[in-house]
């Protein structure tokens, strides 16, 4: 059993990236929503995303 919580499916179509305001590819082993656009991945924490720009990842070229 996981204890990783996943993210509604009708939420993560809703989302789009805060930067570029394009969707976002859900990466379910990182637990992220990425922002190829942006370079950014957004985590998901207790299954919400966390939109911050200040929380998300830098993705390497």
């Amino acid at each position: 059993m996981s204890d990783v919580s996943k993210p509604d499916p009708k939420l993560l179509e809703a989302l789009v990236c805060p930067v570029t305001r394009s969707p976002l590819r859900y990466d379910a082993a990182a637990q992220e929503l990425v922002s190829k656009g942006a370079g950014l991945a957004f985590p998901i924490r207790n299954g919400i995303p966390v939109m911050l720009v200040d929380e998300a990842r830098e993705l390497a070229d």
